[in-house]
């Protein structure tokens, strides 16, 4: 089954079933006006939409209209819980290695996780907004799930049953502002704003085979100013799955329907930076700093710069067939000015 939130004028916008091909979709306020409310009461409100969503891919529906992304919203506008873990270890330990520091032994078997700020994402085809490029502006691709409700404590299985949906992120960082917030103790803040998802959540059945253990077994695509940048399988080198990183959340404290857990930027391991780019061969990187990180241990300082205004990202993922499964987030980096109301 594939969702959609639509923006409607009213904060959290408006729920629609999405045919499997992205073509059409259908309101459903009979069934659930929001996202988040569809959650709540998913075992009750999940067989309906599922019914919505069969006749819609059989050309049954009525009142189908035609699916725009560029009408969307992020699928939740805003969540109780946005947690972002580093699941790809790869990417800490080029990070660590560009300073000449070790990977503690602990990264290995205890996921790394931030909490991020849940109460204003943008929609995936809204601009990337920041007031100054000296800020170190920087993508990251990366693939996200929703959950139901989760108790504290609950096991490994247990997440992983609770997962309700899958989508992608733009997990967008200012890495100049990075460092001064680290050396303070307290972890980031002002250096990660507002994060931006797919147009479309699925349910992991809707994935078959290539959601295996908790996992995504696919490439996800980054494109760069119309370039291609990036093509790393999801699922490979993905040192805890979702339900461990869900598992992690849920330790000390309940989760509630509607919380959202990132995968952190998807990374595969690489030989090096003439080898690890798209036009080398390679997988290429999910987030400009992976590419730095290789510049600064090869050739002892970066040379790629972080994103300016003007400059365009694109992240999707394509089934089998080559179809898009997820719709597209496609983003330009503004200057930011503020919402009339």
């Amino acid at each position: 089954m594939k969702l959609a939130t639509l923006k409607s004028g009213a904060r959290d916008g408006a729920l629609v079933v999405v045919s499997r091909d992205l073509v059409t979709y259908q309101a459903v306020p009979d069934i659930a006006r929001t996202m988040q409310a569809a959650l709540d009461d998913w075992d009750a409100v999940a067989p309906h939409l599922a019914k919505v969503y069969e006749q819609l891919n059989d050309g049954n529906a009525d009142g189908a209209e035609s699916f725009i992304e560029q009408e969307c919203h992020s699928p939740l506008p805003r969540a109780y819980q946005w947690a972002d873990g580093s699941a790809y270890i790869n990417h800490v330990e080029l990070v660590r290695k560009a300073r000449n520091a070790e990977v503690p032994a602990s990264f290995y078997t205890d996921p790394l996780m931030y909490q991020g700020g849940g109460d204003s994402f943008v929609g995936p085809c809204d601009p990337i907004a920041a007031l100054s490029e000296d800020w170190g502006i920087d993508l990251e691709a990366e693939v996200a799930v929703v959950t139901g409700d989760v108790p504290m404590g609950a096991s490994v299985e247990r997440a992983a049953s609770a997962i309700r949906l899958v989508m992608l992120v733009n997990d967008v960082s200012l890495r100049n502002l990075i460092p001064n917030e680290l050396a303070k103790g307290f972890g980031f803040y002002q250096s990660k704003p507002a994060s931006a998802f797919s147009p479309v959540a699925v349910t992991p059945d809707e994935l078959g085979d290539a959601w295996q253990g908790s996992k995504l077994h696919l490439p996800l695509l980054v494109t760069l100013n119309g370039a291609a940048f990036g093509r790393p399988n999801a699922g490979e080198d993905m040192t805890f799955s979702f339900a461990q990183l869900v598992a992690h959340a849920a330790a000390t404290r309940e989760l509630c329907a509607g919380s959202i857990i990132g995968s952190g930027t998807v990374s595969n391991k690489q030989g090096s930076l003439h080898g690890s780019s798209v036009e080398n061969g390679g997988v290429g990187y999910c987030c400009l700093a992976e590419v730095r990180m290789y510049e600064t241990i090869e050739e002892g300082k970066p040379k790629t710069p972080y994103l300016r205004f003007g400059d365009t990202v694109r992240i999707e993922m394509l089934d089998g067939d080559g179809a898009s499964i997820f719709g597209a987030i496609d983003q330009e980096v503004m200057r930011y000015q503020e919402k009339r109301k």
